[in-house]
């Protein structure tokens, strides 16, 4: 019922609805320790295939995908090195460790990030034949290969991998990039049916909140995201153009926008979804990984930016996230960046927001009127909605003009915490003198505290006409709550927070002053009268 709609009701549900995201977030997005992969688990994913019945490793090949496994020299068969990445291949022709070089990708003890975890099968490239005796000979034989090591020096050069078989000679033609992609080139000397995979999902960042899984984009442009734990194992698309195995900032990934692949996906013991690719006598295909950064992957083609995944509201993450990149390339700063995107967004809702606080204002001046309707109209609750009705009508105020802009511009909140949680290339970007990292929670809890203070300042002066003291007292409380909770979000979406705090403040306070005004102007007026 409308009379039962007022102002702390609104404000209440919304401010619920902040706090459950808010809780749910401090739950399941605050990094935690990489998870280990037990030898139980490691041994199903090993045998996880695309049809469990058709595909199938050797049963022990511990020797290569021990949970505990450390590369041996005599495991490596190539390195390839480049400016901003070190591979190595090991003895069955996969890509088995996948090193960052850049320095933004550091691990917190100053090592290499390294995107291809020993323990989680399957690794890049790697082969797996339908038929299980084929299977078992290709998972105990040594590929040879062309050279040891090849440097890129800027420069794109080829490897050649060769495993000759009993009855078959497989060949893998390999042209790396300094980008971080690759070429491939498989073919087989006689027909045996095969699958080829990206390898499992980078495992560097782990979290519950960010999406973690598989992304496969098929022939219409649609794309299907399979998270871990909710592989069914059957699942399987036709001339797929672009499959990718991603967690929240880096990908593996394969693509061939021109004749697109024959994708199963598997799931593993834990129902976490692998990828495989139906192998050919001969095909060729491109492959990447790395961080998911914008510009680079759209260096390589423009297309695999649908890699960076935002959820729901991707119609509106995504423009903001080409604003937000525009704005960095004009101003040179990710923090700077975030404060005049926000600046932006506040300045195109104005006139949204504006009608929500005057529409708030009428109703707290018209709040002892609704108090001696209600208690008139008590246990009349059709008669007291009539008279209600009739008094918004009178002054022009609407019980939904308050609640209304909140609700619309959720989906531009969550969208922008989409952009600002997946964007890798807020990692290691600093700000102003103590935020180094705009992807990492503030050190010195400044902004965190800054936001609180400006969400005490906007309560304080927002209109309210509570009738329970208990909903009152909870409303105190939350500034107190929403900086206990964002002291340890990212820099950058606290930052957002704050300046859109501001701007509240600001628009309030305007709004506050010319209903100020108003009453002056009607109380001079009824002195003049007297």
């Amino acid at each position: 019922m409308i009379d039962k709609l007022t102002m702390q009701h609104r404000i209440l549900i919304a401010t619920v609805l902040s706090f459950a995201f808010f809780a749910a977030y401090d739950y399941f997005f605050i990094p935690k320790s990489t998870p280990q992969t037990t030898a139980q688990t490691q041994q199903s994913a090993d045998k996880s295939a695309p049809e469990v019945q058709e595909v199938k490793p050797v049963e022990d090949n511990s020797a290569f995908s021990s949970p505990k496994e450390t590369l041996d020299s005599k495991e490596v068969l190539a390195t390839v090195l480049a400016e901003h990445f070190e591979i190595k291949i090991d003895r069955l022709g996969r890509i088995t460790k996948y090193y960052l070089n850049d320095a933004r990708f550091t691990n917190e003890d100053g090592s290499r990030l390294q995107l291809v975890d020993a323990s989680l099968s399957p690794k890049p490239l790697e082969v797996r034949f339908k038929d299980t005796a084929l299977n078992n000979e290709a998972f105990s034989n040594d590929y040879t290969v062309s050279s040891s090591q090849i440097e890129l020096n800027g420069n794109s050069k080829k490897l050649t991998l060769t495993q000759t078989l009993k009855d078959v000679t497989l060949t893998k033609e390999i042209t790396f990039h300094p980008n971080g992609n690759y070429d491939v080139q498989i073919s087989l000397s006689k027909p045996a049916e095969y699958f080829v995979s990206p390898g499992f999902r980078p495992n560097a960042v782990v979290d519950g909140f960010t999406f973690h899984g598989v992304l496969v984009k098929e022939a219409d442009d649609t794309i299907t995201v399979i998270k871990d734990e909710d592989a069914k194992g059957s699942e399987r698309f036709i001339d797929s153009p672009l499959i990718a195995a991603v967690d929240r900032y880096y990908a593996t990934l394969f693509y061939d926008f021109e004749g697109g692949f024959d994708v199963v996906v598997s799931a593993d013991k834990n129902q976490n979804p692998i990828l495989f690719v139906k192998g050919k006598q001969n095909m060729g295909f491109s492959g990447y990984i790395g961080p998911k950064d914008h510009k680079g992957l759209s260096q390589i083609d423009p297309r695999l930016t649908d890699t960076i995944e935002y959820g729901w509201f991707t119609f509106i993450a995504k423009p903001l996230f080409l604003l937000l990149s525009y704005i960095h390339s004009l101003v040179g700063n990710w923090g700077w960046a975030i404060v005049i995107m926000t600046i932006l967004i506040r300045l195109i809702l104005y006139p949204l927001t504006y009608k929500g606080m005057v529409s708030m204002n009428k109703l707290k001046e018209l709040s002892p009127k609704i108090k001696e309707l209600q208690a008139k109209y008590k246990g009349e609750p059709q008669k007291l909605n009539a008279h209600m009705m009739e008094l918004y009508k009178k002054h022009g105020a609407n019980p939904m003009g308050g609640c209304l802009p909140i609700l619309l511009q959720i989906p531009i909140f969550f969208a922008i915490y989409r952009v600002l949680s997946n964007a890798i290339e807020l990692k290691a970007a600093p700000w102003i003198l103590w935020v180094k990292d705009l992807a990492a929670m503030d050190p010195y809890f400044i902004l965190p505290i800054l936001m609180g203070v400006t969400m005490f300042l906007h309560q304080r002066i927002t209109p309210t006409n509570f009738t329970d003291p208990m909903q009152e007292k909870i409303m105190k409380f939350l500034p107190l709550i929403f900086t206990f909770f964002f002291v340890t979000f990212p820099a950058g979406l606290t930052l957002y927070w704050f300046v859109n705090n501001l701007f509240s403040i600001a628009q309030q306070y305007y709004v506050n002053s010319i209903f100020a005004k108003k009453k002056e102007a009607q109380k001079g007026k009824k002195e003049a009268e007297k």
